[in-house]
């Protein structure tokens, strides 16, 4: 399963249990952010150097698997209680994003690197790839 399927569903559980507005999205995949990486979407962007972009499209293979435990453990967490809501959801998340910090801490503590960087890996465009040849 991608990063994206695992993140459609947690967005489809939300749909289906109470969380309607694009900003109650919006908070709910902040709590998870900050709770694995220590930082808010914003300022992992700031981090890369981002403006507009996407944030996934620019994340490390780490960082994409780390953002994907993070929200299939949200969603299980959720269902298992069976969260309806806005709070609700967002104690779910809470606990999803601790167990990937956890996992996160642990990796960085066996390999002395962190997950979350300032990297940019978004691969180079086509467009790009022409003007450096």
């Amino acid at each position: 399963m991608t990063g994206q399927e695992t993140r459609n569903k947690l967005t489809d559980y939300w749909k289906d249990n109470g969380v309607e507005k694009k900003d109650e999205f919006a908070l709910l995949t902040n709590i998870i952010h900050e709770e694995w990486t220590g930082l808010t979407v914003k300022g992992h962007k700031d981090l890369k150097g981002l403006k507009s972009q996407n944030l996934r499209d620019h994340m490390s293979e780490a960082e994409l698997i780390f953002t994907a435990l993070a929200e299939i453990s949200t969603r299980q967490i959720a269902a298992t209680e069976e969260a309806k809501g806005l709070t609700q959801n967002a104690k779910a998340g809470k606990k999803g994003g601790t167990i990937a910090k956890d996992a996160r801490l642990s990796l960085e503590a066996h390999t002395g690197k962190n997950v979350v960087t300032g990297e940019n890996f978004l691969p180079p465009t086509k467009e790009n790839q022409k003007l450096n040849s």
